[in-house]
């Protein structure tokens, strides 16, 4: 090719196809995340609570060790929530559970901007929140045998067989999870479908490190514990006749 030639030229069909462009050198690719991002507008409140409670309540993610003690200002049980939506669930929780430090990991803008507005609201200090991949927060900021309990409540279930390997709960996460809780330490799940239902009993199930805290000889699963509120949409299921099942299994 000559200097004159067009950059947008035909090749000729004896040339070897062109290679796609690829990440710079050096760049971390991962394949499996915590999350999915969707589409979603920031209100102008969430927006506000940004400028406001960003620098209270707002962490930021870095490849090393988090201090926990010095992010809450006390020292306190660490219990970690995965994908916590808009907050009302976690808000709720934080409110009833003021003993407990909840560090909360959402990617979701709209959400974190939500509750960055209730925990400011609402003076709620025993909340943290990073707006990052959990996966990455667990691998490089938190130390294993460091959580006493984690809570992952509704995620995604990608209802159609061929996206089930995107599914969140899948042995080698939970396997994480688990080394990240200290003995005794809590995975609580809650799920409005079935089948990912019986996956998650399943995948964790199959996990040595954690044994199930349902009553022996039942269904494998838990009563909805107190803490956990019924969202609306949870509530509109049950009146539909709708299931919700709850999963708790702890660190051996």
């Amino acid at each position: 090719m000559t200097e004159d030639t067009p950059l947008n030229a035909e090749r000729s069909a004896t040339d070897p196809p062109a290679k796609k462009p690829g990440p710079p050198p050096g760049t971390y690719m991962r394949v499996v995340k915590s999350y999915v991002l969707r589409a979603g507008r920031t209100t102008l409140a969430q927006a506000r609570a940004y400028e406001l409670y960003s620098p209270r309540f707002l962490l930021s993610y870095a490849p090393q060790t988090l201090d926990v003690d010095a992010a809450f200002g006390r020292h306190a049980p660490l219990i970690m929530e995965i994908g916590f939506g808009m907050g009302g669930a976690t808000a709720h929780i934080a409110r009833v559970r003021p003993e407990d430090n909840f560090l909360c990991c959402e990617v979701h803008e709209p959400g974190v901007g939500a509750l960055l507005k209730l925990a400011g609201d609402e003076g709620l200090e025993n909340i943290r929140i990073l707006r990052h991949d959990a996966v990455e927060v667990l691998d490089h900021m938190l130390p294993e045998n460091s959580l006493d309990g984690v809570h992952i409540f509704f995620p995604d279930p990608w209802h159609k067989s061929r996206h089930h390997k995107r599914r969140l709960i899948q042995a080698p996460f939970v396997n994480r999870l688990a080394r990240h809780l200290k003995p005794g330490g809590y995975l609580h799940l809650a799920t409005d479908w079935q089948p990912y239902a019986e996956q998650m009993l399943s995948v964790l199930s199959a996990e040595p490190l954690l044994a199930n805290a349902a009553q022996p000889g039942g269904d494998g699963y838990v009563p909805k514990p107190d803490y956990r509120p019924l969202t609306k949409f949870e509530n509109r299921g049950l009146k539909l006749g709708h299931g919700v099942w709850d999963l708790v299994f702890r660190r051996l």
